[in-house]
């Protein structure tokens, strides 16, 4: 935690920030002209859309499919998903964070010959209600839900309330239409994803979709194995994520976890369906 952010962590109010976005072009070989809406908060980190990004998700992913990305942002994973599982596919794009998802709608809206993203403002919860997050500035850019977490660890002391949402029940009460398509889910939720992963537990062990989800820095090793173990439990490979063009790293055991302070782990299912 840095010194400057003690008074917001004793009960300070900051002042909230707004940014707005300016749309890129990229020129993929086999995709062709992208359009990207880039966030311009000055912690949101410029990551280019790839041609090697969209030929990794290929290796698993096709046109037609489903997929459902949770903390999506700004959208840069949810575009190269959304080329890769193109138009007939679709992308379900979660973010509830206020000051970013305009930018992840702005991206929703382009390249729509070549994509379907559904964006929603709401955070995978087990219940429906308000949920509070954690970020690192008062513009809100990274954050989220970091339960048994010390607050003076992760050192993300901007309080922001935002919509939390039973995916399960959302999903088959308004997509359900989807749902036998589902191939692919992301979750990217800082140290909260066991428990996104667990509210939609029946939808992992019905349709049994390839997983990438988060190794937060701050977790400890009983929070990693919690997390492995759950895979594991619904009969799934896991590899760390070698980097956005390569999901196929190592194979972990437990003996792995402690390995690397942050990173991400890829879930094989061992009988696709």
């Amino acid at each position: 935690m840095k010194l400057k952010h003690l008074p917001y962590l004793l009960g300070r109010k900051p002042i909230p920030q707004k940014f707005g976005f300016k749309t890129l072009s990229f020129d993929l070989p086999k995709d062709g002209a992208i359009q990207y809406a880039q966030w311009l908060h000055p912690r949101s980190y410029h990551k280019p859309i790839l041609q090697e990004t969209v030929d990794a998700l290929r290796t698993f992913l096709s046109p037609g499919d489903v997929a459902i990305d949770i903390g999506a942002h700004a959208g840069d994973f949810t575009v190269p998903i959304a080329l890769a599982v193109g138009p007939t596919g679709s992308v379900l794009a979660f973010e509830p964070n206020p000051y970013v998802f305009p930018v992840l709608a702005a991206n929703a809206a382009l390249n729509l010959e070549k994509t379907h993203i559904i964006p929603m403002m709401y955070a995978a919860t087990p219940q429906d209600g308000e949920i509070e997050f954690e970020y690192s500035d008062s513009g809100f850019c990274n954050g989220g839900r970091h339960d048994g977490m010390s607050k003076w660890l992760h050192g993300h002391v901007f309080r922001l309330t935002v919509q939390g949402r039973n995916l399960e029940t959302l999903l088959r009460n308004n997509y359900a239409e989807l749902l036998p398509r589902l191939r692919y889910l992301k979750v990217d939720a800082e140290g909260y994803d066991l428990t996104v992963l667990r509210s939609l537990e029946n939808l992992i062990r019905e349709f049994h979709p390839h997983i990438n989800a988060e190794v937060f820095k701050w977790a400890t090793r009983e929070m990693r194995l919690d997390l492995f173990t759950f895979l594991k439990s619904h009969n799934y490979t896991i590899r760390r994520v070698a980097g956005d063009s390569n999901y196929l790293g190592e194979l972990l055991t437990e003996r792995d976890l402690m390995r690397w302070r942050h990173y991400d782990l890829f879930a094989i299912p061992k009988s696709p369906k």
